[in-house]
């Protein structure tokens, strides 16, 4: 497997992470502990969230995922040991949302404070913000990884002719640049990626991170009819599979 250097004591990890958008969802805070430990004991130590998990669950405002995972990292002084990813970005609702550095610089502080940590490993755009130049998205990372609260950047559901512009941005001005993307991109859902995305993930040497890399559970197995999918948080997302 191919190894890649990321965080703060020079970690060297799988290019593999779990994904944290269930903790405090579909999975109570008690379980989401037991994961984590269970992960970190088998030596899978990159664990990636955002900032808007939960949200859209009833009774949820954002923020659940990171404050479930700041709770586990401060039990045991598990920081120096993971890498931590999380994103901004997707509304937080009262107006939160985008990629000015404005929002850029207050939604840090809010998932520091969440994850009880000082730095973030690796801070991910989660969605492109067309409305907000990407010079002044680029420099507002700059200065949180200039100030030490971000080691990295990354990109998450941008199109191949955004990301090589965001990349050019960064070059072009001397900003800290993004090294990883995180697609949508699977065994069934590949077009986007592999036509749009990879030549610029190759001509970059950028990490990926796939997100729903099992589509939604889909290639598990589980859901063999619209049937087993009912009723089930992930009915929306996997029903367009479950055709002939």
């Amino acid at each position: 497997m191919e190894r890649v250097k990321l965080g703060k004591s020079d970690l060297q990890v799988p290019v593999i992470c779990l994904g944290g958008n269930v903790f405090g969802w579909t999975v109570s805070e008690a379980d989401s502990f037991r994961q984590l430990d269970a992960a970190l004991e088998a030596g899978l130590n990159f664990i990636d969230t955002a900032d808007v998990y939960s949200r859209w669950a009833p009774g949820h405002k954002g923020g659940e995922s990171e404050e479930i995972l700041g709770k586990w990292l401060a039990r045991g002084n598990k920081r120096e040991n993971v890498i931590l990813a999380t994103k901004v970005g997707i509304d937080m609702g009262d107006g939160k949302k985008g990629l000015k550095a404005g929002y850029i610089a207050q939604a840090v502080e809010d998932s520091l404070r969440r994850l009880q940590t000082d730095y973030i490993d690796l801070y991910q755009a989660h969605k492109d913000d067309e409305e907000t130049p990407l010079e002044e998205t680029l420099s507002a990372f700059d200065k949180l990884v200039t100030e030490g609260k971000v080691l990295h950047i990354g990109a998450s559901n941008y199109s191949g002719a955004r990301l090589a512009k965001a990349l050019k941005t960064s070059k072009d001005n001397g900003l800290v640049s993004f090294v990883s993307l995180q697609p949508h991109y699977n065994m069934v859902v590949r077009e986007d990626f592999e036509t749009d995305l990879l030549p610029v993930v190759q001509e970059h040497g950028l990490g990926v991170l796939p997100y729903y890399s099992l589509a939604a559970g889909f290639l598990t197995g589980k859901y063999r009819s619209k049937k087993d999918a009912e009723g089930k948080v992930r009915n929306v997302t996997v029903s367009k599979f479950l055709n002939d």
